[in-house]
């Protein structure tokens, strides 16, 4: 991929952000995501490129939009693979929380793992941890690890955790071991982002969540230099039986980074609400604030993009 693509689908993660964060804290987490993928699909087709999503809203059946084999796009080419997350955090957004964000990442054809809508076990940490963490160790060990590869002690790391019940255990060993821990409920792609950035304040995320953002992820930290390792967690036969059928045939296989994001991909995210890496949307009379972040790995190019939107000169979330 020659052309900075990044450059360019930012304009698609703004239209979501602004879409979603028009019902930020207004308790209806489907139609703030509804909106995302709504606005987000309208502006992917005027992208210059030939896009196939294989990380989306779920199956043809399943999702009435940017669904899993859906192509979108204005061109023939490039030919690309597209993940996508419209609305990064649904339940952060209905309930006026922090860190939401709408995410896309691109990358060659075949460059994605293609992941099933399941669960996955995830480590991920930035830059200066990188290479220190190992999924199958336990997290007394990765965390001092980790305070090693830093050069602090593991009292001096925080760890993020989605607060679910599935977390107990992992978050007893993580207090027992020392470690601070900032517990999110939802978003944990901005969560694993969130440790490749110093003042965030967060060293490593760990636990269980969706495998479609451990991809995401993935690309994200790839671009940021960082690390991440993933393990899918099947929930029943039939979600085993459909990564099977779409060439997953070791369910106890450990992911690194590469084979999750194995090519050169672009990265861009829009806060929807303000978070620890991005700020959200702010309106005002006739127009809105948004803050995005645009990456590519072959490059190791991060930007960050303070736009001004008026309504009154362009269709509105265009």
């Amino acid at each position: 991929m020659e052309r900075n693509l990044a450059l360019e689908v930012v304009r698609v993660t703004e239209a979501a952000a602004l879409a979603a964060a028009r019902l930020m804290g207004r308790g209806d987490n489907i139609a703030a995501d509804q909106a995302a993928v709504t606005a987000m699909r309208k502006s992917l087709n005027f992208v210059q490129f030939k896009g196939r999503v294989v990380i989306g809203e779920g199956e043809r059946d399943e999702a009435p939009m940017l669904f899993i084999g859906e192509e979108v796009g204005a061109s023939d080419t490039p030919r690309v693979d597209i993940a996508v997350d419209p609305l990064e955090g649904t339940t952060i957004v209905a309930t006026g929380g922090n860190n939401a964000l709408a995410v896309i990442a691109i990358a060659e054809e075949g460059g994605f793992l293609h992941a099933p809508d399941t669960y996955m076990q995830k480590i991920a940490v930035g830059p200066k941890a990188k290479g220190s963490v190992d999924i199958s160790a336990s997290p007394t060990e990765n965390l001092r690890s980790v305070a090693k590869a830093l050069k602090v002690y593991v009292e001096d790391l925080c760890v993020v955790i989605l607060d679910r019940p599935r977390h107990q255990e992992l978050i007893r060993e993580c207090r027992e071991s020392g470690a601070r821990i900032k517990l999110i409920g939802d978003g944990d792609v901005a969560g694993a982002i969130a440790t490749a950035k110093e003042e965030s304040g967060v060293n490593i995320l760990m636990g269980t969540g969706g495998a479609p953002e451990g991809v995401l992820a993935a690309a994200a930290l790839k671009c940021l230099g960082g690390d991440f390792q993933g393990i899918l967690k099947f929930r029943n036969k039939e979600e085993a039986e459909r990564a099977k059928a779409m060439g997953i045939d070791d369910p106890n296989r450990v992911y690194a980074l590469e084979d999750l994001a194995r090519s050169d991909v672009m990265f861009a995210a829009t806060g929807v609400t303000f978070g620890d890496y991005l700020k959200g949307v702010r309106f005002f009379s006739g127009g809105a604030h948004t803050q995005s972040i645009v990456m590519r790995s072959r490059s190791r190019t991060i930007r960050t993009i303070d736009t001004t939107h008026y309504f009154e000169f362009k269709p509105r979330y265009e």
